[in-house]
């Protein structure tokens, strides 16, 4: 006998679509400012002739696709389930993150390439343009990550977007950085310098967010859940001779989800009820472990043995 149930917890948003839908106003508030700040680095490294500038611009660009894939995977990812598609396309959120993170790593690269072109082909960079331009980067980001706060800390789509606006103000910063030391000493070997910077920041950031978008790809169990302590609280139950083909794994950011096949005592079965245990069940599982959906099978003991021949 198998049961299905929805904990009435607040896991952010899921369960009005994925975590990430609660937050579509403010992505889209961010991919305005991306894009328009966009604009004016372009021209500004051009006037200047600031390679840091032009990259700043260039991840910028990459930044505003991934807000674009990150709105578009929120619309997809709460279309209703079908028949086909049981959950419908609640991945979406996580395979956009996954784009953002091979963007992020080719933009990434992208920079630490024209950063050595630079040091061998110096340029002459204009300190005062850069520092304007720079600031006018850095207080524009600042405004997207304050708005991305709350929502990065309940989806992997949105920490995606976060973390690339997290990188675009760090790299206006370093451009500032490099202007104020070309207009103090001279030294133009300042801005391909801030132009490496800007590649190295990106880097570890974005191999952490994949290592983490992969793990729900790859359905690892959740990072807030320890399957054998999950396990002993099964077992722990009155009636509970063992558990097995325990899984747990993650659909979408803000919905885990948990099956098990309970071997139950006869004696028991029959004193309490299927109703009363798998209540019991999900309740405990409900109560020490963040699962935003559990499904249980009970089954006497020795089912298990035949049950390779059942299932295929």
């Amino acid at each position: 006998m198998g049961a299905g149930h929805d904990h009435g917890h607040a896991h952010g948003g899921a369960a009005n679509g994925t975590a990430a839908a609660a937050h579509r106003g403010t992505l889209r508030v961010a991919l305005s400012i991306t894009l328009a700040v966009m604009v004016v680095e372009i021209a500004g490294g051009m006037l200047a002739d600031s390679l840091a500038l032009v990259a700043d611009a260039a991840h910028m660009a990459t930044d505003a696709l991934g807000l674009g894939m990150a709105l578009l995977a929120i619309h997809f990812g709460n279309r209703p389930p079908s028949g086909n598609r049981t959950f419908g396309f609640a991945r979406a959120e996580i395979l956009a993150a996954l784009a953002n993170c091979l963007l992020l790593l080719g933009v990434g690269g992208y920079v630490l390439y024209e950063a050595v072109q630079r040091f061998v082909t110096p340029a002459d960079t204009h300190g005062g343009l850069m520092i304007w331009f720079g600031l006018i980067g850095l207080v524009a980001n600042s405004v997207s990550l304050t708005l991305l706060m709350r929502g990065q800390k309940e989806s992997l789509n949105v920490r995606g977007a976060f973390l690339e606006v997290a990188a675009d103000a760090l790299g206006s910063l370093a451009v500032m950085i490099s202007a104020a030391v070309i207009l103090l000493t001279g030294w133009q070997a300042a801005d391909p310098i801030a132009s490496l910077a800007i590649g190295v920041m990106i880097v570890p950031r974005t191999v952490k967010l994949l290592r983490e978008t992969l793990d729900v790809l790859l359905e690892a169990a959740p990072r807030n859940v320890d399957m054998a302590e999950v396990r002993a609280h099964i077992l722990a139950l009155d009636g509970v001779e063992d558990v097995h083909d325990l899984h747990a794994w993650t659909i979408t950011s803000g919905l885990p989800v948990l099956s098990a096949h309970v071997v139950v005592s006869s004696e028991v079965l029959s004193a309490i009820g299927h109703e009363k245990l798998l209540h019991e069940l999900q309740g405990c599982i409900g109560h020490h472990f963040d699962v935003e959906h559990c499904t249980f099978q009970l089954e006497p003991g020795g089912h298990a043995a035949h049950e390779a021949r059942l299932c295929h």
